[in-house]
């Protein structure tokens, strides 16, 4: 990710200064963000960002299971990245991996729409076969 080393390096100790809710960051793999805004938008509520705050929240994110649209939503956030030094995580492909794997299945397409339409329907249509076939009326 190329990208990244035009990030503002931001070492873990300026991160953990944003620890109220007047300012809130956290790390998720190695990179900061801003969520102060963010707050009172959270489906899961504040206090969960809150525990958070200023701290690496990789793991808790991660197990938290987000939708694409939530991971798509950190990059609005994003304000910076860790120096290289302080980098605890590997580089993570977790989010570019689940991007990757579910984003065909997040499309809103016929397709996504038809398979299994169809595939309930033959086999309705089979076991009613099958249910004729064998009780005779």
């Amino acid at each position: 990710m190329a990208d990244d080393k035009n990030l503002r390096i931001i070492s873990t100790e300026e991160v953990e200064e944003h620890n109220s809710e007047n300012s809130v960051w956290i790390i998720l793999n190695d990179k900061v963000y801003d969520v102060t805004q963010f707050l009172l938008e959270h489906p899961g509520g504040e206090d969960v960002i809150l525990q958070q705050a200023g701290l690496d929240a990789t793991e808790a994110f991660n197990d938290a299971g987000h939708s694409m649209d939530a991971i798509e939503m950190t990059k609005e956030y994003l304000i910076g990245r860790l120096p290289d030094n302080e980098m605890s995580n590997p580089p993570s492909k977790y989010v570019d991996e689940k991007i990757a794997q579910d984003s065909y299945w997040n499309r809103s397409t016929v397709i996504n729409y038809l398979v299994p339409m169809i595939t309930v329907t033959l086999g309705v249509y089979l076991s009613y076969k099958l249910t004729q076939r064998f009780v005779k009326v």
